[in-house]
């Protein structure tokens, strides 16, 4: 018998079949809620490692430094930015805006080859959701079974305290993931004054947190798998990625079908009948709602919660296991074992290869930047047989460490530098320095109205740190 409870069908134990039963939505476009059920076996306990190691990440980056930089920050408020502990400014935002296409290159490459492993595995929805939450919830209201209870009681004692508890978990939680998520922005430190000094004193720091932990709360409270299912554009695209080449969970259909329920000491085979007990258990702890028996769906994450569900079944009844497993729909159809291919090795490579490229461009970007810059509207003008223009320039020390810089013209040889100030210029760590300076030309070397010059920023240890070349401007000559 199906039980019903508002918009919630759950399959029960008469025969119904899972694959006319499952999914987020019913015929009439009502949610159905899912109840996954407590995944364990093999997969899921690499998953749960992986989901530690993300975890940490996103709770330590912010408090890691290299060279008294933070590690991570995107501040677009105050237009500071600092990736690897290097600092980037508007002027490398070329590098930034190369990366991320390269970012896009490198997901569409990776999902053509290994298939939504990203979602199951490294996405920020799918770990907090199920390593967190999902686990936050079984711990309060118990497994499957536990939890289709509560949904179908009425609103006693029970349910109240612990839908009480289990809501204010999520929202508790939901407030710290939105602080750490601020801090990538602002930087810990200014969390932690904003915290101390109080909503009275940030109002609009304390709102924008406040929202933002209330849209954590939503989506991870209400809408969970729907992010997924409905919303997520990388989702949307598998259909277009991937192919018979694709690494998937999939099912071994040949080997599957036709499904029958078991029977003990029968020969299956001899009947007819394939290796699927048609138990049900692929589908219940699929956090999508899913029946992979279907086939490759685009709902479906790549959490492998179903092939850990399914071996325990096929290891109870004495089956081979990988009934439903990691597989190319290639290796379905022909029954050949998965092996690394020529099209794996290449895309690997390639892949590697452009995180090189991007690695490279972080590197070379530099210690310092100079311009120099004829301010608009200015010309030349002449003083005691010589040329003299006028420049603005503007340095950027891109390192913590202090520098000591002197300004050179290297081209033309005869210009030379008549400005009043100091020889030797001071830059602090991550300073930006504008000033001006004056460059002579003896007039009776002009050959042309404007001419290329050569500026040179030299560090104490006279090494080139930058070059800049702009024109020199003199007066007009007609020559015939």
């Amino acid at each position: 018998m199906s039980i019903q409870q508002g918009n919630i069908k759950i399959p029960g134990s008469d025969g119904e079949a899972f694959r006319d039963s499952v999914g987020t939505m019913d015929d009439t476009g009502k949610r159905k809620w899912v109840f996954p059920r407590k995944p364990k076996g093999k997969f899921t306990n690499y998953r749960d490692y992986t989901s530690y190691v993300l975890l940490a990440l996103f709770f330590g980056i912010p408090f890691l430094k290299i060279n008294n930089n933070p590690f991570l920050l995107i501040n677009l408020i105050d237009r500071k930015f600092f990736i690897l502990g290097q600092s980037f400014y508007l002027q490398d935002f070329f590098i930034l805006a190369l990366g991320a296409v390269i970012s896009v290159i490198f997901v569409m490459l990776f999902t053509v080859v290994f298939g939504r492993i990203f979602c199951g595995w490294l996405c920020p929805q799918t770990v907090f959701m199920e390593m967190v939450f999902r686990k936050i919830e079984y711990w309060i209201e118990g497994d499957r079974n536990k939890q289709m209870k509560l949904a179908r009681q009425s609103w006693d004692s029970e349910k109240i305290r612990k839908r009480l508890l289990k809501w204010s978990v999520f929202f508790m939680t939901s407030v710290i993931i939105s602080h750490f998520m601020f801090m990538y922005i602002v930087g810990y430190e200014n969390i932690f004054k904003i915290i101390q000094e109080g909503p009275v004193e940030h109002p609009l720091h304390f709102t924008a947190m406040l929202s933002f932990s209330l849209v954590f709360y939503f989506v991870f409270a209400w809408l969970r798998e729907q992010v997924c299912t409905l919303i997520c554009p990388y989702g949307r695209l598998q259909g277009v990625l991937i192919d018979k080449q694709t690494i998937n969970v999939y099912y071994d259909t040949k080997r599957g079908e036709g499904r029958a329920k078991w029977r003990n000491g029968e020969d299956r085979k001899s009947l007819g009948k394939g290796d699927c007990i048609d138990c049900g258990q692929c589908v219940v702890v699929c956090p999508t709602g899913i029946d992979i028996r279907n086939g490759q769906q685009l709902e479906c994450v790549n959490c492998t919660a179903c092939i850990d569900a399914c071996d325990e079944v096929m290891v109870k009844v004495g089956l081979p296991t990988g009934l439903v497993r990691y597989a190319t729909e290639a290796e379905i159809e022909t029954g050949k074992k998965l092996g690394i291919t020529s099209r794996m090795l290449i895309t690997t490579i390639f892949l590697g290869l452009l995180i090189g490229f991007l690695g490279y461009l972080l590197n070379d970007r530099g210690s310092m930047e100079a311009k120099f810059i004829k301010p608009a509207g200015s010309t030349f003008f002449v003083r005691d047989g010589k040329i003299i223009n006028n420049f603005t320039y503007t340095f950027l020390n891109k390192t913590n460490e202090k520098k000591v810089i002197t300004i050179k013209v290297t081209h033309p040889n005869h210009a030379e530098i008549i400005s009043s100030g100091p020889s030797k210029i001071t830059l602090k760590g991550d300073q930006i320095l504008k000033g001006s300076i004056s460059i002579a030309f003896p007039e009776n070397e002009i050959k042309s109205a404007k001419q290329n010059i050569t500026f040179v920023v030299l560090d104490d240890k006279n090494e080139v740190l930058d070059t800049f070349e702009t024109t020199f401007e003199g007066p007009f000559k007609l020559t015939l």
